[in-house]
């Protein structure tokens, strides 16, 4: 039996409907990432120890606003 993964959205998905940003799944042993906005579009999916150093990277940059 195949289950659909379970996909969570950011908290800073924007205001209205919050479907500004991506939702991440975990489909072990991988993370799969698709556009809030078109769930049913392509899916992105990475090696979770590459998506979790990609998100290091990302919480180690200056924000820029």
């Amino acid at each position: 039996m195949t289950t659909s993964p379970l996909w969570k959205k950011s908290s800073f998905s924007g205001g209205g409907e919050g479907n500004d940003c991506v939702e991440v799944a975990h489909t072990h042993p991988h993370i799969s990432i698709r556009d809030s906005k078109a769930p049913t579009r392509a899916v992105l999916t990475f090696r979770a120890g590459a998506f979790a150093s990609f998100v290091e990277a990302l919480k180690a940059r200056p924000t820029e606003r």
